[in-house]
């Protein structure tokens, strides 16, 4: 799987009550497969995957796939403290053609936490499971970075394809990217203009008997209408995709968007941001500009972001990410129970740090 570009690291809609409007997330993702956006990630920390039930995980997920247009890649938050209940959640994932999941260090017992353990614990994640495996160090939440020894051995796997640092250090992305270098190479299928080609892309649409996975329109001719029956037209087949092979090595992303500008310098293939459920188009410039060698615009890009990303999203977090999202015409609503809204002066900040990002 090829994961280049920015990916939304999107939020759980809820009502007031903090029950799930998943009608909502259904809108949001919507809008997010009609924005520049390489993909979608679910149920990561934006997502407050950890105030979720089994069973609101399993629908979040759904919803979402339902929803995401088959060119964008599809991110599966699905760690938990143990392999068992990761590997459920992976499986299930894997029945909703997500293209790849994202797996958080386990923390709760992080004195416990030796590389040993850790080396283990991925392992046995990435031997199970259906869909390919990116390693997520989140520091910030689990007083944990994943060590880089570490996921230079990980790396080796033939089913961890990449990861995701949001240790915002791009000292430490520069050290993790030149510690997976060497490690074997990848291929993988793309587009014929080098955009990833995901599992949804490739599936049949739906057949007159019902088999495949996308509803194709239906029609009624006039004379069948004139007889007073109804008639159902198979419409035209889908082309066949045109793909060709790309060699990736370890894919890097990173997961702060106040230092993507230097994290893609450093070595990183994108990142997978909270600013971007927001304000997509503006990481998508930073990327743009730096894919295209245009260093002035992409630090000027940059530097639009920079106090979004330092405020609204590291240190307001969830609400200021939820408040954002409904100044640009998204659904954020209100975090769910401990987290609350922010209070009128905060609000103002937001409006002011995301006045000429929105879009």
């Amino acid at each position: 799987m090829l994961l280049e570009g920015i990916f939304a690291a999107v939020t759980t809609c809820f009502y007031p009550d903090g029950q799930p409007y998943w009608r909502k997330l259904e809108q949001n993702i919507d809008r997010y497969s009609r924005t520049p956006l390489s993909g979608i990630v679910l149920l990561g920390s934006t997502g407050e995957a950890v105030m979720l039930s089994e069973e609101e995980t399993r629908e979040a997920l759904r919803v979402a796939q339902a929803a995401t247009a088959p060119e964008k890649v599809l991110l599966a938050g699905v760690g938990r403290e143990s392999v068992f209940e990761t590997l459920r959640l992976a499986d299930y994932a894997a029945q909703l053609d997500y293209d790849a999941i994202l797996v958080r260090t386990p923390h709760f017992y992080r004195k416990q936490m030796r590389n040993r353990e850790m080396l283990t614990y991925y392992q046995a994640v990435a031997d199970r499971s259906p869909l390919p495996v990116l390693l997520y160090s989140v520091p910030s939440c689990t007083a944990y970075d994943l060590p880089v020894e570490v996921v230079a051995e990980l790396a080796m796997h033939p089913n961890i394809v990449g990861m995701k640092d949001s240790s915002g250090n791009v000292e430490r992305i520069a050290q993790l990217v030149h510690a997976t270098s060497s490690i074997r190479k990848r291929s993988v299928p793309v587009t014929t203009v080098f955009a990833a080609v995901t599992s949804r892309m490739l599936e049949p649409p739906v057949r007159a008997n019902g088999h495949g996975s996308h509803a194709e329109a239906t029609f009624v001719a006039a004379d069948r209408l004139g007889s007073g029956m109804a008639a159902l037209a198979v419409s035209p087949p889908r082309p066949a995709l045109k793909t060709r092979m790309r060699e990736v090595g370890f894919q890097l992303l990173c997961g702060s968007a106040q230092t993507l500008y230097p994290s893609l310098e450093a070595g990183a293939t994108g990142g997978v941001l909270a600013l971007a459920t927001f304000a997509p188009q503006a990481c998508q410039e930073v990327y743009t500009a730096w894919k295209e060698k245009d260093a002035v615009l992409a630090a000027d890009k940059q530097r639009r972001i920079f106090r979004a990303g330092v405020e609204v999203c590291g240190q307001m977090g969830i609400p200021g990410i939820k408040y954002a999202l409904d100044l640009n015409g998204y659904y954020g609503g209100r975090p769910r129970m401990p987290l609350l809204p922010l209070i009128a002066e905060e609000q103002r900040l937001v409006e002011e740090l995301t006045y000429d990002i929105r879009n």
